[in-house]
């Protein structure tokens, strides 16, 4: 046993030596929004009693130190046990959490796990729980010898008042760590492999930061960022390519975590090809150059875009993720090799059948289908919560597996929705897998879509696919609760059944073929039912269309969006198109005056104003970004009692603000860089509903109404305006 401690500390020592020789890559780089707290330790692990100390703690430890690492013991038997709670966790940057079958019998473990899931939701480290000679469903389910000593460890702590509450506190930090990703001993030969496996996951916890369940991502990784380091001494474009559903983006995330600290210069640009079909090329140069520059840039058109790009960058080393580029000429919309330093990095993700024509890409990496083992062990995950199929249910499983292909989106949502099912239920669902044809995803998807347990679930779904896709899940609640519809407690289930993602910026995000089977689902309906049709005229331009669409979770409301005409729209958005050779002058001469608008998108609106007759009474929100107005419109509407939220954010134009006593439910007013901005109407002290006003970077606004000290207004933003901004103190 000495021996074999010393040779695992001894391997250790060679891998950290080797690391510092070989990577520019800090050996531990950790994804966190606290990066101000101040630490002291890397890993803190908490367990229970001396004998898991002596077998297996002392070990991990050892191994742990040996890797540069600085950890700290956390048990009832440390010194002064009880202040060392929330400060020593505080500084810490992980905490792996070791359960026995003692561990539920000690009162403190049970508390300070309790700390470390409040932890964990505070600052978003990580919690690694690993299961010693015990059962991860009993330390789940509070169950067998566990759950017994759980019970009679909270009889015996908690008064006969406090029990309930007590044993409910305990029970939901016991289920929320044995849900998080995490190692089985009994799955392991020996206890040099486990922590093998440990001391990885631990020094490349980027992986964890980019998926729940890091499965085959690992090795990936590694491949992908050596063949990089080869090519440090130039511009080295790598494509990772791969059939849709495979993990090609979660590959590319997971790589710029482990790298992007090495660069000054960096931005990963997700879902180009869905993005640059609803807003064109523009807003994808205008994130790029603002990730690089740290600091907000508008451009005016795709040119000006190439301009700056070369003027900002020429000769810088860049770190550069194009997700979901399916066209050569797109690549040079952001730059060419030639503009940038040596030890630029630029990463392609693209469908395999799209790499012949591109000709800059230096090297593939294409995305092998996952192996037997980690196709079981992915979807165990998701439907066991555990790196292995219960006993009962092993067989099930691997037919499950089979039907999926080894793509690891369809092991996701398919496993997520058989966690907690009975056998029958997986046993159904074997029987629809059987008679979809093979290779058609978007129907296996649909299986959870189907399972779904009420209409507004579904509904739900099909509102975030159709209009809601990069919306803030804040503003889509808003409207939708003015619509009559509660969406929290669907949004959530939706969630959890990975069939929509809320990105970090909070906006709604969803996996293409998902769009895919959702626009299948609406086209079906839209045959059916014409009610349910979405509409479509073409503006003055031909670049952008008008989609009229009725919510399916509120029917009868209609919202309207103005959205980039770009290559295969019609195939990704399956709507009615409604005399399509009418070219519609918004501004003037149109006809479309539909009642129960609720929610107008027209940013980049190209008119000076309004139209007098446009209906807005219904409407919840009015977003008018980007636009050319001089004023909102030129007479003033009757009152819009529905009216929350009205952006006019950099309306470059924009001159004067309108007459606010019609607006009396208003809740945000947004003016953000309307740099030609002079006057805030003095009616704005009406809006006593008013909780946001943004008035940042309206440079030319140099006073404001003093009716607005009297309104209670939660976030005011002025900053960056003309000094001489006279404002009233509330």
């Amino acid at each position: 046993m000495v021996l074999c401690l010393f040779l695992t500390v001894l391997h250790y020592c060679f891998l950290f030596f080797y690391q510092l020789m070989t990577s520019s890559i800090p050996p531990m780089e950790f994804a966190s929004s606290s990066s101000k707290l101040p630490r002291m330790y890397d890993v803190l692990i908490n367990f229970n009693g001396e004998d898991i100390q002596r077998k297996f703690v002392s070990h991990l430890d050892s191994a742990l130190s040996a890797v540069g690492l600085t950890t700290f013991l956390h048990h009832p038997n440390a010194l002064n046990p009880t202040h060392i709670q929330q400060p020593i966790l505080n500084l810490c940057r992980v905490a792996i959490v070791v359960f026995t079958r003692t561990y539920s019998q000690s009162a403190w473990c049970l508390h300070q796990l309790q700390q470390i899931i409040k932890w964990h939701q505070t600052y978003y480290r990580h919690v690694l729980p690993v299961y010693y000679e015990i059962e991860p469903s009993d330390v789940r389910l509070q169950k067998g010898d566990f759950g017994e000593a759980f019970k009679a460890t909270a009889q015996e702590t908690f008064s006969r008042q406090q029990l309930e509450h007590g044993i409910s506190r305990w029970s939901h930090a016991l289920t929320k760590a044995a849900n998080f990703f995490g190692w089985d001993e009994n799955n392991h030969r020996s206890d040099a492999e486990l922590v093998d496996k440990i001391v990885k996951i631990v020094l490349n916890l980027p992986l964890l930061s980019t998926t729940k369940f890091p499965v085959g991502l690992q090795s990936r990784v590694k491949d992908v960022i050596l063949t990089i380091k080869s090519k440090s001494t130039q511009v080295f474009t790598i494509a990772i390519c791969g059939m849709e559903g495979s993990g090609r983006t979660t590959l590319a995330k997971a790589i710029y975590n482990q790298i992007h600290g090495t660069f000054t210069e960096k931005s990963f640009i997700e879902d180009i090809a869905q993005v640059s079909q609803t807003r064109g090329y523009v807003p994808l140069q205008e994130q790029f150059l603002s990730d690089v520059v740290k600091t907000k840039v508008e451009i005016s058109d795709v040119e000006m875009g190439k301009s700056m790009i070369w003027e900002r960058l020429y000769g810088k080393r860049v770190l550069l993720v194009l997700d979901d580029l399916n066209d050569y000429g797109q690549l040079g919309l952001w730059g060419t090799s030639s503009w940038f330093g040596e030890g630029t990095v630029i990463i392609i993700t693209m469908r395999e059948e799209d790499l012949p024509s591109m000709h800059e890409v230096d090297s593939a990496f294409r995305i092998n289908p996952m192996n037997a083992n980690e196709s079981l062990e992915l979807l165990s995950w998701h439907a066991f919560r555990e790196p292995k199929p219960k006993k009962e249910y092993r067989v099930l499983a691997k037919r499950v597996v089979a039907y999926c292909g080894a793509l690891p989106l369809a092991l996701e949502v398919i496993g997520t929705y058989l966690y907690k099912r009975t056998k029958d239920e997986w046993n159904r669902v074997l029987i629809r897998l059987d008679n979809i044809p093979q290779h058609e995803v978007p129907q296996i998807l649909k299986i959870s879509f189907d399972g779904l347990s009420n209409q507004i679930e579904k509904d739900l779904f099909l509102d975030v696919c159709c209009v809601f896709v990069g919306k803030s899940r804040a503003y889509v609640t808003k409207i939708l609760n003015g619509c009559g519809v509660d969406p929290d407690s669907g949004i959530r289930v939706l969630i959890k059944r990975n069939l929509i993602k809320v990105k970090e910026n909070n906006k709604f995000g969803m996996h293409h073929l998902l769009r895919e089977m959702g626009s299948e689902i609406i086209s079906e309906i839209s045959r059916e039912e014409s009610r349910k049709n979405s509409r479509l005229w073409f503006d003055e331009d031909l670049q952008h269309v008008l989609s009229e669409n009725t919510l399916f979770s509120s029917p009868g409301t209609k919202v309207i969006q103005r959205l980039y005409n770009g290559r295969d729209f019609f195939e990704r958005y399956p709507l009615e198109v409604r005399d399509p050779s009418r070219l519609l002058k918004f501004a003037e001469d149109y006809e479309f005056h539909p009642k129960k608008l609720r929610w107008i998108s027209l940013q980049r609106f190209s008119s000076k104003y309004l139209p007098n007759d446009f209906y807005l009474h219904d409407a919840i929100a009015i977003d008018l970004k980007h636009s050319l107005l001089r004023f909102l419109w030129k007479e003033t509407p009757k009152v819009l009692a529905c009216l929350k939220v009205l952006n006019l954010s950099h309306s470059k134009y924009l001159t004067k603000t309108p007459d606010f006593s019609r607006l009396p439910s208003l809740e945000q007013l947004i003016l953000k860089d309307c740099p030609r901005l002079r006057q805030v109407h003095q009616s704005i002290g009406c809006l006593c509903n008013l909780i946001l006003l943004n008035l940042k970077d309206c440079t030319s606004l140099s006073t404001l109404p003093s009716e607005i000290s009297t309104l209670q207004i939660f976030e005011v933003f002025w900053c960056n305006v003309t000094p001489s901004l006279n404002y009233m103190s509330k």
